[in-house]
């Protein structure tokens, strides 16, 4: 028997409408307070109190207008060297950080001199032009360059595809298993719910306070977080939305009421782990290079963690009696109340398992980004919505392929030229184009008139 999908009627056009307005606001004003004051430099840098900097000189003449930037621990900033070949890259804290020198800007035929790297800087294997620095004692740490005659390390288009592909497959699998739960609430509840992407984080913060503060092995915090999702999952069904359904509240106040709990769930997960990015044990291992596919273990684990709970979703939903009520309340939850199925019990077990799959998601999350932040699920939250509506709002498979779509699109998408702050933006250029031609998405039904 094929996987069915858990399919729904499109929500009427006033009430996406209002979705994507009350989205658009909280993206924006659920930001960390102060961001938009914060003091800058002319490039556009946010000025903190830990930075890279140097010169860069070739036969003794600084070099002007070599691209610059530094990628670690979910942040990423550039650059370029002034006429005096002075640097400098601002990082939001004392982490170690890879540091790459577009070696398009520099002259013809001279590559940076690994042999005169300072302590603490050391070249990133397979590349000539990227680094890993890390800070010292103070919150600078000064990275003279220096170049010299020599030949570029170059990878072809065609591979760099193949990893880029490989990467987004790698970071669709990941995404999939929140969408699909968001995607199981949002068919059994018709609930979009905005505080998912706090689900996310929970299982990364249970992580860190299993590993970090209380020194407990990886495996006891990992099977507490799946544990502690399903049981925030419950709290949540059982203390908000079960009374909240009894008393009949639409869906746009039970979509308001669910961007309050984000709100308030991701400061209290702030005043639990602090502002700071903390890093799960085993974090940025060295990867293993398979021809032009660069995977560490971690990669290889996670994506096989991934398909393994999804293949044990397929089995949940087609042959178990609660995955078969599920649909059922999917696709007609009045009938099937009326067939006997008890639907408060099945909206608890897709709450429970929703919250489950969210806390893997985000173990898998933060040692994609890598590390755990209060607010890392906020950054994931639109991409999930993206992959819901994408996929066929309601549809856990649909949910799924829209995750791949999803994760493909904005791996690759650096590749074709867009800026990495920009990348996140390349799902709702896929989103636009796929509804522009499917308007109810890859696997929802479309609607009948009369």
């Amino acid at each position: 028997m094929g996987l069915r999908t858990v399919a729904l009627q499109r929500p009427r056009n006033g009430v996406i409408a209002v979705l994507a307005a009350l989205l658009a606001a909280f993206l924006i004003f659920g930001a960390p307070a102060g961001s938009a004051h914060a003091e800058t430099t002319p490039d556009g840098q946010e000025i903190t109190d830990f930075y890279f900097g140097g010169n860069i000189t070739y036969k003794g003449e600084p070099i002007e207008g070599v691209k610059m930037s530094v990628d670690g621990n979910g942040f990423k900033a550039e650059t370029e060297t002034g006429a005096d070949g002075k640097w400098r890259l601002y990082v939001p804290e004392k982490e170690k950080y890879t540091i790459a020198v577009d070696e398009d800007t520099l002259p013809e035929g001279v590559i940076v001199d690994a042999s005169q790297l300072p302590e603490g800087v050391t070249p990133v294997e397979g590349t000539s032009g990227s680094f890993e620095a890390e800070f010292g004692l103070t919150g600078t740490k000064i990275v003279n360059l220096f170049l010299g005659q020599g030949e570029r390390i170059t990878v072809s288009f065609a591979d760099q595809l193949i990893s880029r592909t490989i990467g987004g497959i790698n970071f669709g699998l990941l995404l999939g298993l929140a969408s699909m739960g968001a995607a199981l609430i949002y068919g059994t509840t018709r609930l979009s719910n905005f505080a998912h992407g706090e689900m996310v984080t929970w299982g990364g913060v249970v992580v860190v306070l299993f590993t970090s503060f209380w020194n407990l092995p990886l495996w006891a915090g990992i099977i507490a977080a799946v544990i502690g999702g399903g049981a925030l999952g419950w709290a949540m069904d059982a203390g908000i939305w079960r009374p909240l359904r009894r008393r009949g509240l639409g869906i746009v106040q039970l979509m308001i009421v669910s961007i309050g709990l984000s709100l308030a769930l991701r400061y209290v997960l702030q005043f639990m782990i602090g502002g700071d990015t903390a890093q799960l044990p085993g974090a940025s291992p060295a990867p293993m290079q398979l021809g032009p596919i660069s995977l560490s273990y971690i990669d290889l684990i996670g994506m096989a963690i991934s398909l393994a709970a999804i293949l044990g979703m397929a089995y949940f939903l087609t042959r178990t009696r609660i995955g078969k009520a599920t649909r059922a309340i999917s696709d007609n939850p009045q009938l099937a109340a009326a067939s006997g199925i008890d639907v408060d019990r099945v909206i608890r077990y897709v709450w429970i398992i929703s919250g489950s799959l969210a806390a893997l998601s985000g173990i898998l999350w933060a040692y994609f980004r890598p590390g755990v932040k209060w607010d890392m699920g906020m950054q994931m939250l639109l991409l999930i919505f993206t992959a819901i509506t994408l996929g066929g709002l309601g549809s856990a498979i649909g949910a799924l392929v829209g995750s791949l779509i999803v994760g493909i699109a904005v791996e690759v998408s650096t590749l074709l030229g867009v800026p990495s702050d920009l990348k996140y933006a390349t799902a709702l250029v896929a989103l636009v184009v796929i509804l522009l031609v499917r308007p109810q998405g890859l696997f929802g039904r479309k609607e009948r008139l009369g």
